[in-house]
């Protein structure tokens, strides 16, 4: 049996009960302008995109990019969060939610010319399995993936192997966005590169790293989702990303003109932003909060006392100071915004004197120097890490510290940073992960899965996977509160900041907005002439 549309729409909406519906989304409120055609957009990154296949892509500044060259079965409303069409015209799931049947919509083409039809749609679900651990997010969504079946042009079938209470979410992420078998057919490192066809409303130019990705509009786009303000092509002409890591250059460039839209705004600059009357948006991330997770493979991490105990030592009150306003200390491993979300404070309660007794009792005793020491090392652990969150971190050492921890801070590139993930040469791993639904938890920690803690498996790992199994609301509801508590009381994670994004933008740049995992969509946007209101 297969629930009909209008019963699916009203689940998702009573799953999705306590999602942050209220961004900060309003910033030109004059008399509008019409939008026009043409116009380069100028976009200030904070990092190296690394890859920009989304297929593949993990990180925001890729998914960024990768989210204008391709389009998605569905689309989520970030207000509602609501599914709604966009490749897909209809869709049926079937009652114990193993089976999805997508009916594609007409005429749709990638930018080489060849048809997205039902078997475009096999062809990249097939690809995304077998490129496994390197399709960092997508390859999740699809996991338990039993078959995928044409059984029309425009109708294909997707079957797992159990229940997937998650998957009609991640149709809409850009992670399982569609390429043209084309590009399919290149290898992992060449589509990182840029060596991509998709059929959304941009093409790939060029990408030199750490420089500039430049990406030009699809003359011929006539398909973008349901919640698209227009039709037809993108108003940019093309959008070029520059790659500007210093904060201070960025916020020189915007005030200066050299660049249109900044997308990593920190604390620091959005006083003067204000001050000089630029305008931006902001909103939460739902998802998994910033954190730092232990590499559990490694000793003393190992030790469920020692993790326990640096969430005990650090105390998050304190970070409001060195925050931005749109930002919350962190009071879970998933953000408030994030549907499931319950209040896990009281487990990241800041109790220096537990912190302390489970170390004794771990052997890490405190020694003249304030250090805490065992068999004559100290207790110290290594962070890599490239975002622009220092002030929180340099905070975070300095907590450990009173608590005789040694936290060694070390920023780096995003690509640095992930040869040492990828080769699991870390201690701490510093990450948050955005996205609209809870899942994010099994995606991210599930041992048989990418297991960020480098762990055994665990009786954990069934609550996770039963939790993307359950279609009855108040049951995985329950089963998101018991994994996320159980990974806060082993010290699996240790939560620091919710995650926001602010972005700043000049005058002229108009229909800029998020979308439900907070990232940015282009498709809308405009350049207006100077003087327009």
């Amino acid at each position: 049996m297969f629930r009909p549309l209008a019963t699916l729409s009203l689940a998702i909406a009573l799953s999705l009960a306590g999602c942050d519906g209220k961004s900060v989304q309003q910033a030109n409120t004059g008399a509008p302008a019409q939008p026009q055609h043409g116009g380069v957009l100028r976009v200030a990154f904070d990092g190296d995109p690394n890859c920009i296949d989304p297929q593949q892509a993990g990180n925001n500044t890729a998914l960024n990019v990768g989210r204008q060259l391709v389009d998605s079965l569905t689309d989520q409303d970030p207000q509602t969060a609501e599914i709604v069409p966009w490749l897909a015209e209809r869709w049926e799931v079937s009652d114990d939610s193993r089976q999805f049947i997508f009916h594609l919509r007409e005429g749709v083409t990638f930018s080489d010319g060849s048809v997205l039809d039902a078997a475009a749609v096999k062809a990249n679900f097939e690809a995304i399995v077998a490129l496994g651990a390197q399709a960092q997010l997508a390859s999740t969504y699809l996991a338990g993936l039993e078959t995928v079946e044409v059984i029309g042009p425009l109708s294909v079938r997707i079957r797992f192997k159990q229940a997937n209470a998650q998957f009609l979410q991640a149709t809409s992420t850009m992670s399982l966005g569609l390429l043209a078998p084309s590009t399919l057919a290149r290898s992992a490192e060449q589509r990182c590169q840029g060596a991509l066809v998709g059929s959304g409303p941009f093409n790939v130019k060029s990408f030199e790293h750490n420089r500039l990705v430049r990406i030009e509009a699809r003359a011929d786009y006539a398909w973008p989702s349901s919640l698209a303000e227009h039709k037809g092509r993108a108003w940019l002409e093309a959008i070029e990303f520059h790659i500007l890591p210093e904060s201070g250059v960025r916020l020189g460039s915007l005030l200066s003109g050299q660049i249109d839209v900044n997308t990593s705004v920190p604390v620091q600059d959005e006083a003067v932003l204000q001050a000089q009357g630029i305008a931006s948006i902001a909103r939460s991330n739902p998802g998994i909060v910033f954190n730092l997770t232990p590499n559990e493979s490694r000793p003393p991490l190992d030790d469920a006392k020692v993790r326990q105990a640096l969430n005990k030592a650090i105390d998050r009150s304190q970070f409001k100071g060195v925050i931005s306003r749109y930002q919350k200390p962190a009071s879970s491993v998933l953000a408030s915004s994030t549907p499931y979300y319950q209040d896990l404070s009281a487990v990241l309660a800041y109790d220096p004197q537990g912190a302390g007794q489970l170390l004794d009792s771990a052997g890490w005793h405190k020694g003249a120097d304030g250090w805490r020491q065992r068999d004559g090392k100290r207790l110290n652990f290594a962070l890599d890490y490239w975002q622009a969150s220092t002030p929180v971190l340099e905070l975070v050492q300095q907590q450990l510290r009173q608590a005789g921890i040694e936290l060694r801070l070390n920023k780096s590139t995003i690509g640095q940073v992930s040869l040492l993930q990828a080769s699991l040469n870390y201690e701490l791993w510093f990450f948050n992960l955005t996205r609209a639904d809870p899942d994010v938890l099994r995606t991210v920690f599930l041992a048989s899965g990418r297991n960020v803690n480098v762990r055994g498996p665990l009786a954990l790992d069934q609550t996770l996977i039963d939790s993307a199994a359950s279609l009855d609301v108040q049951r995985r509801g329950a089963l998101i509160h018991q994994a996320s508590r159980e990974l806060l009381e082993q010290g699996h994670v240790i939560p620091l900041v919710e995650a926001a994004t602010v972005t700043a933008f000049r005058d002229a740049v108009r229909g800029l907005h998020y979308e439900a995992s907070t990232r940015l969509q282009f498709y809308d946007t405009w350049l207006a002439q100077p003087g327009s209101h």
